[in-house]
């Protein structure tokens, strides 16, 4: 009943979602939904005909509770429990719940201690592992805060997904968490929506956006006190490429930066040469990192002309060291340049030359 009004659960002679529908919307197979009735009572409140499942308003809530929880490593007979309780406008009791064959019984109360995490997708199911249906396809081999990141950025969940980016973050650091947790759920909903027709476009403009937002978040942190004095280091200036809009990359050294206590002045995309050259007679950097993503923008004489500009006393005047980051500089011919392998190469030399110039 495609277009059907929602309804809550005081109405159950109208129609609410369909499973599938409610499956398209949550990013979970339909197959994980009929699991979760089974196992742990949650269930939709309409059921036409005795066979057609409908979900009211209020079923959905409780769904959208069991993805958040279960995604943040609760187990899912827990995670059933404490969505039935937020839902519920009084203290829930526990509930009885259906074992799947050969499984013992549960109830919601008290959790077991150690029932074995039941995945969304199910392990054995072909779609899940290549990312079809509405799954992302981010491989058996990721870890459980990357299919949980993956599974948000479906349902377009933003609380979920800002919850998890930090929490990915705080656990991992910049640099693990972009490895492992992020830049393989980014990698997943690009081949999603190429493969797919162009649909899904609004879940990795989504997920970028948070991404970008949660980056930001550990960038503008002060300084530790350690870092701020007494002879605080010369910032990292970071800039794309003039015509270079790929920013993303950046942000996550700019964050990875500051978690190690580096300052940095941040110009983000398109900068134009002049202004670049401006910005770092003005702020004196003790290294500048130019991003290309394509060798249309990668601008070798710009770099010859950073790398040339000095500030400081006649006689004493000091340079940058300069760093070109990104695919578009590649097969390039930039004598004395530094050109990491990777986020963490990158690290190591920018927090070596800011040790240096502090020094």
């Amino acid at each position: 009943m495609a277009g059907a009004p929602e309804t809550d659960d005081r109405t159950p002679g109208q129609a609410g979602l369909s499973t599938g529908a409610v499956a398209r919307r949550l990013g979970v197979a339909p197959t994980t939904l009929r699991s979760w009735d089974r196992r742990y009572g949650l269930g939709p409140s309409v059921r036409e005909d005795g066979r057609h499942r409908r979900w009211s308003p209020r079923d959905i809530a409780v769904l959208e509770a069991m993805c958040r929880l279960t995604a943040s490593g609760v187990p899912p007979a827990e995670a059933a429990r404490q969505a039935r309780a937020a839902a519920s406008p009084g203290p829930a009791a526990p509930t009885p719940v259906q074992p799947a064959p050969g499984e013992p019984a549960v109830t919601a109360e008290p959790a077991p201690p150690a029932e074995p995490a039941e995945p969304d997708e199910p392990a054995s199911s072909a779609p899940a592992r290549a990312g079809g249906g509405n799954t992302l396809p981010v491989g058996s081999s990721v870890s459980r805060e990357c299919r949980g990141l993956a599974r948000a950025a479906v349902r377009l969940d933003a609380p979920a997904l800002d919850d998890l980016l930090d929490r990915a973050i705080a656990a991992h650091g910049v640099a693990g968490a972009w490895e492992e947790v992020i830049m393989p759920t980014l990698r997943a909903a690009g081949r999603k929506w190429v493969t797919s027709g162009e649909r899904y476009v609004e879940v990795e403009h989504l997920l970028s956006w948070h991404v970008s937002s949660a980056l930001r978040r550990v960038a503008a942190r002060p300084l530790p006190a350690s870092a701020a004095s007494p002879a605080p280091s010369a910032p990292v200036l970071l800039a794309c490429a003039p015509d270079e809009t790929h920013t993303l990359p950046l942000e996550v050294l700019a964050a990875a930066l500051a978690e190690h206590g580096v300052g940095i002045r941040m110009f983000g995309a398109s900068v134009p040469a002049g202004a670049m050259e401006e910005a770092v007679r003005r702020t004196g950097p003790s290294a500048v990192v130019l991003w290309s993503q394509t060798r249309r923008t990668a601008d070798p004489a710009l770099v010859r002309r950073v790398r040339a500009t000095a500030w400081g006393v006649r006689g004493a005047r000091v340079r940058p060291a300069v760093l070109v980051a990104g695919p578009g500089w590649r097969g390039l011919r930039l004598p004395g340049i530094a050109r990491p392998r990777g986020l963490r190469d990158a690290l190591d030399l920018l927090t070596a030359s800011a040790g240096d110039h502090r020094a």
